[in-house]
């Protein structure tokens, strides 16, 4: 397994996430201060990123390419950013998703109804619009 690295290029990291069909419309150079990557700088293989709101934060953005699922990626890739949102004081990570809920259950993540979300993640654009209100809405305390 490669290192994993912090502050992916903006366009490498859209690149990824609209490969592997997640939202990317409200991503900034901004939001690259906390997302970690594995694999090249121009073409990363794997890509975790996390909004951080004090003691709360929205987990976002787990992509692994096609050619590296199954590797364990994306579980080191979620495992490092427990570890920096921990190391930041976070206490609660939460996220949303359409696809993953199977692999966050098995790693601590339980549903959590959407009107329990902090006001902080409420007024996410990712939870206030961007992802649809089908997406299975969890939490892990940390």
């Amino acid at each position: 397994m490669t290192d994993i690295h912090p502050h992916p290029s903006l366009a490498a990291a859209r690149a990824l996430l609209e490969a592997a069909q997640l939202p990317t419309a409200d991503l900034t150079p901004d939001h690259c201060e906390h997302f970690f990557y594995q694999g090249p700088l121009a073409a990363p293989t794997g890509l975790v990123g996390l909004e951080l709101f004090g003691d709360v934060a929205l987990l976002r953005s787990l992509a692994v390419s096609p050619t590296a699922q199954g590797s364990g990626m994306g579980s080191a890739l979620l495992e490092h950013a427990e570890d920096y949102a921990r190391s930041a004081r976070v206490k609660t990570l939460y996220l949303l998703t359409t696809t993953a809920e199977e692999f966050f259950d098995r790693r601590g993540y339980a549903r959590t109804a959407r009107e329990a979300a902090p006001t902080a993640i409420r007024t996410t654009r990712e939870f206030a619009g961007i992802c649809p209100a089908s997406s299975a809405f969890m939490s892990k305390p940390l």
